[in-house]
């Protein structure tokens, strides 16, 4: 694994308060607060609500950006800005593979007819140390 690939990985292998910004219907910019996570092959994975704006908007315009790596602005030493493209999963496999305790409070359980996964596959990632220029890039 390369060392970019390395700290990437770093900044959100666990759940991370971060911002995911989508289009919506009118061809606007929208963000939001997620928590999600990325496994070894960099895609991110994340719990919303199948009813929510955000899941309506992927579904009529996948591309997404996630700002993502801070937890505290004191002790901040990069983030990372993450362009791809995310689709809504529903399938019994996905959201249980998704589904961990901190999600109880939020959903009935991994069946709830509300819960779905969002999916993202990143084309672009830009890993940004504070004072650094230009970030480091990760492209597909």
């Amino acid at each position: 694994m390369s060392e970019l690939k390395q700290k990437i990985l770093a900044k959100i292998d666990r759940p991370t308060l971060s911002a995911l910004s989508t289009i919506t219907e009118e061809g606007k910019p929208w963000v939001r607060y997620c928590t999600p996570m990325a496994d070894e092959n960099l895609t991110i994975w994340m719990a919303t609500f199948l009813n929510s704006r955000k899941v309506a908007q992927i579904r009529k315009n996948p591309e997404v950006h996630l700002t993502t790596g801070v937890t505290d602005m004191e002790t901040a030493e990069s983030y990372l800005q993450i362009q791809g493209r995310a689709e809504i999963l529903t399938d019994e496999k996905s959201k249980k593979a998704v589904w961990n305790p901190h999600l109880e409070n939020i959903f009935s359980g991994p069946d709830d007819p509300n819960y779905c996964v969002c999916k993202i596959t990143p084309y672009r990632i830009e890993y940004q140390g504070m004072g650094m220029v230009p970030p480091e890039v990760w492209e597909v």
